[in-house]
């Protein structure tokens, strides 16, 4: 710890919650974070030559005791009361990560906080009625907030640059739309059920190509917009968006080519897992596949993740849950399928937040004259940053599986893709 400039007046003691938390901080051995205290002082922790850089500023000591109860839930806290700031959310993060286990409790909080969490999480559950009060918790902020900042595909899941950084943010959307056409080979005439459809991005894409498309959704918001966009392109042959539940599909009302569904998995949570899955091998036709895109969380994180909360599914997603890959097959296998990843794309989902967080950050006074307050903003400015900072660090990763029933012969690859395995 190196001491840059002391406060030159007097000022009340420091509380324990706060000697506690620099306490802490002196555990930084990954990169470095220089902190400014509310008397002004500023102190680097860590080697000052090392990176990742960081910096925090604490305004109101209550910030460390928010911090040391209840991790980056409490810190998300502090931000939206403005008793902390940091120019850079994104770096501050990967700091917390690259040092995760000498600073736990400043990510996941005290034992007490994460039971509570965990108890909050539980009660969140994925039934019917309790889905559809998790979706309206985020997607029914209402269309113009996400048409303010998304781009004009309206897409709201990791695109795919294909190492090409300077691809535009819309393009790069439709080269993940046609990838996952030509992974499950889709051709024209043929039949998709697409489980969670958003504002009906893909839907409309592969209707373009003459492929039938019938897209689920439960946001009553991106149903009505999704059906104006279908009425509007004239697709109205080729698109049907259904408000409903994925559970409601009985085998009776047909079976499909093939089933598609783009982070949707992470709003199934881990109690309705199988039903998801039996309802893929339901819905399919023989020999048919389905290609789920999700967001994973690194397998060796799984028990201490699924054992309580965090700062997403506490103020972004309630009810959400990330598989780790290996759950993610072994919940397919239990359901008699084969499940397989076939394209691991996470540093394009950081890619894909920092477009994001640059668009949201570009229309705040659109944003503002919506409804949404500054504390809002701050909240979801620190959402971009959080997430941005996990795909970075690998913590998190988004990846395409190939779900089909077990024992059938299939061609996984039908094209030659540069990173179909996990980087």
């Amino acid at each position: 710890m190196t001491l840059l400039r002391l406060p030159t007046a007097a000022h009340p003691p420091m509380p324990l919650a706060a000697r506690l938390f620099l306490a802490l901080l002196r555990k930084i051995r990954h990169g470095h974070l220089t902190l400014t205290t509310p008397d002004g002082a500023q102190q680097v922790f860590g080697d000052a030559r090392d990176t990742p850089a960081a910096a925090l500023r604490i305004h109101d000591w209550r910030a460390c005791r928010a911090i040391l109860r209840a991790g980056d839930i409490g810190f998300a806290e502090a931000l939206r009361a403005q008793w902390l700031d940091a120019p850079d959310l994104t770096a501050l993060m990967r700091l917390a990560i690259r040092n995760e286990h000498a600073v736990a409790t400043t990510v996941h909080g005290g034992p007490l906080a994460r039971a509570w969490y965990a108890l909050r999480h539980r009660l969140r559950r994925n039934t019917r009625a309790g889905s559809r009060r998790n979706i309206h918790a985020h997607y029914d902020l209402g269309n113009a907030f996400y048409a303010s900042w998304l781009d004009e595909t309206m897409t709201y899941s990791s695109a795919c640059f294909d190492d090409d950084t300077h691809r535009p943010l819309a393009q790069a959307q439709c080269a993940k739309y046609q990838r996952i056409i030509d992974t499950l080979a889709l051709a024209p005439g043929m039949r998709v059920l697409e489980i969670g459809c958003g504002w009906g991005g893909f839907a409309l894409y592969a209707a373009r190509q003459g492929i039938h498309v019938r897209g689920l959704t439960i946001s009553q918001e991106q149903h009505a917009w999704a059906n104006e966009r279908v009425r509007a392109a004239k697709l109205a042959h080729l698109v049907e968006i259904d408000l409903r539940d994925y559970r409601d599909l009985r085998t009776a009302d047909g079976q499909y080519d093939a089933i598609v569904s783009i982070e949707m998995f992470e709003a199934v949570g881990e109690a309705w897992w199988p039903v998801y899955f039996d309802t893929l091998s339901r819905l399919l036709k023989p020999g048919a596949r389905a290609l789920v895109q999700s967001i994973t969380i690194d397998d060796a994180h799984v028990e201490r993740y699924r054992a309580s909360s965090d700062f997403i599914r506490e103020m972004i997603f309630p009810g959400g849950m990330l598989p780790g890959p290996q759950q993610f097959v072994q919940a397919a296998q239990q359901a008699q399928l084969d499940a397989r990843a076939v394209f691991a794309f996470g540093r394009d989902y950081a890619q894909t937040l920092r477009l994001w967080r640059a668009s949201f950050e570009s229309r705040l006074d659109a944003i503002r004259a919506l409804g949404f307050d500054d504390a809002f903003i701050r909240i979801w400015t620190l959402y971009f940053a959080y997430c941005e900072a996990a795909f970075e660090e690998g913590r998190t990763d988004v990846m395409h599986f190939v779900v089909q029933r077990a024992n059938v012969d299939r061609d996984l690859h039908p094209r030659a893709h540069p990173r179909a395995h996990p980087h």
